[in-house]
């Protein structure tokens, strides 16, 4: 029995409803033509048999959404802002180490989330940090339920995320993973 968890955070590929600010400056269609298909390829590498995977789906809606493999278990996000819905993916399975992730991080591998899983073989937490200040994987050992305050107050987008992230589990022993690039406008694609 696989007691990894990873959850992969998307959202339904709509024009002019993912990925708004790289369609700013390529075009609605083809930010969310781009979005697809990075996640496709994000699912392909992250599928493993050393964790489970979850496809966590925002709007609740698009559940069924033919973007992403039947195969692949899919969860709702739910209501709330992004703090919200990450604490409640934590509270979703049985208990195990678990990470969540962002989908638009094209360097993002495998080996990536090993590592993590790794880090939280010694801590109670991990993060990987963003290049903008943000953060691309948070993850929790869940020897015991997430504290309730964790997320509570973080400025989301905006270059305190990580620090305000950080600041909600005062006492974990907290590890930071690698630093990876997502993709936010057009100059992050040529980045």
């Amino acid at each position: 029995m696989v007691s990894r968890h990873v959850f992969l955070m998307v959202k339904e590929p709509r024009a002019g409803r993912v990925k708004t600010r790289l369609g700013a400056d390529i075009g609605m269609t083809e930010a969310a033509w781009w979005y697809r298909h990075q996640v496709a390829r994000m699912i392909r590498r992250l599928d493993s048999p050393k964790w489970s995977l979850r496809v966590a789906v925002t709007p609740d809606t698009a559940l069924r959404c033919s973007a992403w493999p039947m195969r692949i278990p899919r969860i709702a996000q739910g209501n709330g802002d992004l703090g919200k819905r990450m604490l409640r993916l934590f509270g979703t399975e049985p208990p195990g180490p678990a990470v969540i992730v962002g989908s638009d991080i094209p360097s993002l591998a495998a080996s990536h989330i090993m590592r993590a899983f790794q880090f939280l073989g010694h801590n109670d937490a991990v993060f990987g940090p963003g290049v903008d200040g943000g953060y691309w994987l948070v993850g929790l050992k869940r020897a015991a339920p997430a504290p309730p305050t964790m997320f509570r107050n973080v400025r989301w987008s905006t270059p305190h995320a990580l620090v305000d992230s950080v600041a909600t589990l005062p006492g974990y022993r907290i590890a930071m993973a690698d630093t990876l690039a997502d993709i936010d406008t057009a100059a992050d694609l040529s980045a």
